[in-house]
């Protein structure tokens, strides 16, 4: 749970350095809200935003598919009910944090990094609409809710309330439209450099462990770094032969594990997602090496740059294609909610659409409370205890 002290003194570090600075203009504190500003970068978003007709044909063909991924993520959400309590799952991802429950586990700095990329292109977007839309930004920053960070781009509000309807939608779904646009580009780029040069470049020597889940059965024997050889006398030579090595395993088998650094024998426990089946506790990947015809070239260290880079890109389109369809769902203030609320403010009065969006907000905010104290929380719980 290394990680979990970087981020307490990080924010610690901040608010601390934010109450000490509070008097200048840039830094707003506003109960459990921090907030530093900027307007040096209008400019900059100002020269991105020349080619309006570009911008607005972008934006006019991806209103509707925002509007699908609304409801896509939507039903998501509802069928979510049903399997909560059944396969739980862990609903925060925290980078460099691996929590038991949880399906994705994010190294680090590839997390951080993809989120500063998401959080970029998704606000830069919603900035340089406004600017299509003629409406003045009054400012650019970054922001802590408690522990929560984020960035942002305020327009003026006045001016955009006073827009048409389909702009202050092009406006609102600017910023998912550009997580899914960086999201397919970074897939495109993963799918290229994975299929063509990883294997012209690394050939599979085995599975490598890539992290142990805290407070898991494998937690007080296997390490990060450790190559599987065999499992319960079964040879690893490749990751699908390790999923059905796996397979056989029933809740309270002695599992024993011949690594790199010894061997281990490992009682596996219950799944925290599912109570029928084993568990062990660790994530693996390939373990590869470079080719020795690329070595002679190359060396072999250059080319383990392609396997950060695709480690790097593959976060960067997960992360942006789960918080950009995240941010679609009509929950207030999210831009789903906002575009939701301004359709149906187009054609039905106020006295309507504002107890209808109240309740779906407070539904959809009920059901991810619950997926967070019942998935990360007891997640949390159990790696700390």
């Amino acid at each position: 749970m290394n990680a979990l002290w970087f981020y307490a003194i990080f924010f610690i570090v901040i608010w601390g350095l934010a109450f000490i600075f509070r008097g200048k203009e840039s830094i707003d504190i506003h109960g459990p809200l921090l907030m530093i500003k900027t307007t040096k970068l209008r400019g900059f978003i100002d020269k991105l935003a020349k080619p309006k007709r570009f911008w607005r044909w972008v934006m006019n063909l991806f209103i509707p598919i925002c509007f699908i991924f609304m409801g896509i993520m939507f039903y998501s959400l509802i069928i979510s009910l049903e399997q909560l309590f059944v396969t739980p799952q862990a609903a925060l991802i925290i980078p460099g944090v691996d929590v038991p429950g949880s399906p994705i586990y994010i190294p680090l700095w590839y997390g951080l990094a993809g989120f500063v990329v998401l959080i970029v292109v998704h606000e830069f977007a919603h900035g340089i609409l406004s600017r299509v839309e003629g409406i003045r930004i009054k400012s650019i920053g970054v922001l802590l809710l408690g522990i929560l960070p984020g960035a942002f781009v305020e327009p003026d509000d006045e001016e955009l309330n006073n827009v048409k309807p389909l702009a202050k939608l092009r406006v609102y779904a600017a910023g998912s439209t550009a997580n899914l646009i960086t999201a397919a580009i970074a897939c495109l780029l993963v799918l290229g450099i994975s299929f063509y040069i990883v294997p012209a470049t690394f050939e599979v020597d085995g599975v490598e462990i890539s992290s142990v889940v805290p407070a898991s059965p494998a937690s007080e024997f296997l390490k990060e770094g450790m190559l599987i050889k065999s499992i319960n006398n079964i040879s690893i030579t490749n990751s699908s032969v390790l999923s059905k090595s796996f397979e056989g395993i029933k809740i309270g088998d002695n599992v024993t594990f011949v690594t790199n650094q010894g061997t281990f024998n490992i009682v596996s426990s219950v799944n925290p997602n599912n109570k029928s089946r084993a568990y062990i506790g660790v994530r693996t990947v390939s373990h590869n090496i470079v080719r020795e015809e690329v070595a002679k070239v190359w060396g072999y260290d250059l080319p383990w740059s392609w396997y950060y880079l695709v480690n790097l890109l593959n976060w960067i389109y997960l992360l942006n294609f789960l918080v950009g369809t995240f941010n679609l769902l009509p929950l207030k203030p999210l831009d789903g909610g906002l575009m939701l609320d301004e359709l149906l403010n187009y054609k039905l009065p106020k006295k309507i659409t504002n107890p209808f969006m109240n309740s779906i907000s407070v539904f959809i905010i009920i059901i991810i409370v619950i997926n967070i104290i019942w998935g990360t929380g007891r997640g949390l719980l159990m790696a700390l205890l």
